[in-house]
């Protein structure tokens, strides 16, 4: 996320106009191993946006598609999936750009623009998967209370997008009102770190004040495995598509082997959200820690190193769909069957 220095312009080359004989000829060996470094750098950056719109589009298409993912359960994933489209759509593309031509080329308009996309949907994503984990703690501990409706998830989703944006675009217009005349319109589009104040209110707001609260849901909200002197039923839990068994006396001793499959089932869903987060925080951390200790005078910024860490949370938006795809057996499902369906036609 670019909203703090990011791709800085890079310096002028040296062997041009007046440098030496010696220097332009060493000047002609270095340039073209470097430009070869830049467009592999280039493309690996265009193929990561590529895929992450192919990917997201994808999980949206798969939920909007197949009627049992239809659910309010999974109304956050796909809003979760549709911020990290528009993070590869409208974000990753000019980041491209301003790293193929080392600076920013649209102008001070798109550029403001640019900021306020980038910082809103990557919030965003952030902050879904902490709705996410949140979601499931309340109904793994409170099933009675908590139903999952059309209604409470609808405000869910209102809710992360409104927060979001309350996070992401206020800083900009504090930071122009206290005298900051934004990024220069011709050759980079970065937000410094001049104001403290700034710095800390977004990575506090964005990150460092939501992800404890999500690893406190997510390990609260794993099931652990009941004791085998255990006596009473099962505590109540959400309801998991089990193996309807027959009633009467044949389906007498099954509660144990029900109760079972439900825990599996509930770990093995944790296990899955725990590896979102994890790979949320391997993403993002860095950034963040970065941003901290740039506003705090404890480090000196680098360009490159920005850039890097800025792409390294991008990918994260790459990830995401990776990782429920991979561990969701009602995605992966809809996934064959929405495949083949498109190759019989």
């Amino acid at each position: 996320m670019d909203w703090l220095p990011a791709h800085a312009p890079r310096a002028p080359n040296a062997t041009a106009g007046t440098a030496p004989p010696l220097a332009g000829e060493r000047a002609a060996v270095v340039a073209p191993p470097l430009a070869a470094e830049r467009a592999a750098v280039v493309a690996l950056l265009a193929g990561l946006a590529l895929l992450t719109a192919v990917l997201n589009a994808g999980v949206m298409a798969t939920i909007c598609l197949t009627r049992k993912l239809r659910l309010p359960a999974y109304y956050l994933i796909c809003s979760l999936a549709f911020a990290d489209l528009l993070v590869a759509v409208l974000v990753m593309p000019p980041s491209v750009a301003y790293v193929a031509l080392g600076a920013w080329p649209l102008g001070r308009t798109a550029c403001e623009a640019w900021l306020s996309v980038d910082m809103t949907c990557c919030t965003c994503s952030i902050l879904h998967l902490c709705a996410i984990a949140l979601d499931r703690y309340c109904s793994i501990t409170a099933p009675a209370r908590y139903q999952r409706t059309a209604r409470r998830a609808g405000a869910m989703v209102a809710g992360v997008w409104t927060l979001s944006a309350l996070i992401a675009v206020p800083p900009l217009f504090w930071r122009r009102s206290h005298g900051d005349p934004g990024p220069a319109p011709d050759s980079h589009c970065v937000i410094g770190h001049e104001h403290l104040g700034y710095t800390l209110y977004s990575v506090f707001g964005a990150f460092y004040a939501r992800w404890p609260s999500c690893w406190g849901c997510t390990a609260a909200s794993t099931p652990r495995p009941r004791p085998c002197t255990a006596r009473g039923p099962p505590a109540p839990g959400p309801e998991l598509p089990l193996l309807r068994l027959p009633a009467g006396p044949a389906a007498v001793g099954t509660a144990p082997w029900r109760e079972r499959l439900r825990s599996s089932r509930e770990r093995r869903a944790a296990r899955t959200l725990g590896l979102i987060l994890g790979a949320f925080v391997l993403c993002w951390l860095p950034f963040f820690l970065k941003e901290l200790l740039v506003g705090l005078r404890l480090l000196r910024d680098s360009a490159t190193l920005s850039s890097a860490l800025t792409w390294l949370g991008y990918v994260n938006s790459l990830v995401n769909p990776l990782l429920y795809t991979s561990f969701n057996e009602d995605f992966q499902r809809a996934f064959r069957t929405m495949l083949g369906r498109r190759g019989r036609g």
